[in-house]
């Protein structure tokens, strides 16, 4: 039997990879997608061969199990509270919301409505970072004493750079990755932040660059540069690093770095052709088998909350210049 999947919005690129990756799955299929915006999502249709539905209601009335939301970040809170309306299995594109009355309002809807939420934190499903959590868990390195991590990429535009659609810029885009990687390895939470952040390498109207320094539980800090710094000529869209600093030894840790350098003639730049895991595919696999077996999701909720609520917490830190104190939610 078929999971029926529909797709909640066109607006985030991570969509069509997730499209092609549901493709895969002989388990699963894809019901269709409302966008808002008909001319991309007349194209979608005509290349995915997935069907458009040009109203929200009509794809949550053709018998959905879970949805995927991939809407700008500031509409996330709108499509959920639809959609858990219809079904109980929910995959959201990160950050989970702009803001930390968006985060209650969230919490509030799915345990009303008993919904299992999932945030979209594909990095956690590459086997470097599984094999890196084990090896922190047996001790390996001995106690965690700090962290260097940074998570640059290449400036998306488009709605990102609009600050009522994205809630601000590369560092409420690229935070949440490395926060909710240091929670899940370390078992341990983000009790303060404070950031410098500021706008140096564009033209625009939110941040594209950030230094953070997170103090956690367990008696350890990370520092965390979280960019838009990558140029266009690089050959993917950015990195995901972190070197673990133990009692006993050291981790070093690069999530794309299993890649082949292709150079082709009248290319203006060179290429990375990936051969380590596709990340997005596990993650809905996860997801789906979780819909498929009706059982909690792997990723919640409440790990996307806790991942913004840093970044929140740093634009405060950076405009007031102090340290500010985590949780937000109490």
């Amino acid at each position: 039997m078929s999971v029926n999947v529909g797709i909640i919005s066109l607006a985030h690129m991570h969509v069509f990879s997730y499209i092609e990756c549901l493709k895969k799955m002989k388990n699963v299929n894809i019901t269709g997608f409302f966008d808002d915006e008909p001319e991309r999502a007349k194209n979608t249709e005509k290349n995915s061969g997935i069907s458009y539905f040009d109203s929200l209601s009509a794809l949550l009335n053709k018998g959905c199990d879970a949805l995927i939301i991939c809407s700008e970040n500031n509409k996330h809170l709108e499509y959920l509270s639809a959609g858990a309306k219809k079904v109980k299995y929910i995959l959201c594109e990160k950050p989970v919301a702009t803001n930390i009355e968006h985060c209650l309002k969230m919490k509030d809807i799915c345990r009303d409505k008993n919904i299992e939420f999932q945030t979209a934190f594909p990095v956690r499903f590459t086997s470097p970072v599984e094999s890196v959590k084990t090896g922190v868990n047996n001790g390996l390195i001995g106690k965690v004493k700090a962290i260097k991590a940074t998570n640059r990429g290449t400036m998306p535009g488009g709605w990102f750079i609009n600050k009522n659609l994205s809630g601000g810029g590369a560092v409420i885009d690229h935070t949440v990755h490395v926060i909710d990687l240091v929670r899940w390895i370390t078992s341990s939470e983000p009790i303060s932040v404070y950031a410098e952040i500021d706008t140096k390498f564009y033209d625009i109207d939110v941040d594209d660059c950030g230094i953070l320094f997170v103090e956690f539980a367990d008696d350890f800090f990370i520092t965390l540069d979280t960019s838009w710094s990558v140029p266009e000529v690089f050959p993917t869209w950015g990195d995901v690093t972190m070197e673990i600093i133990g009692e006993k030894g050291v981790i070093s840790l690069d999530v794309f770095s299993q890649n082949i350098n292709l150079y082709i003639n009248n290319e203006k730049k060179y290429q990375w052709t990936n051969w380590g895991d596709n990340m997005d595919f596990y993650m809905i696999k996860s997801f789906i088998d979780s819909v498929e077996n009706k059982t909690p999701v792997s990723v919640t909720l409440d790990d996307g909350i806790k991942a913004v609520e840093v970044a929140i917490a740093a634009y405060t830190s950076a405009r007031e210049k102090k340290v500010v104190k985590l949780p937000l939610i109490k």
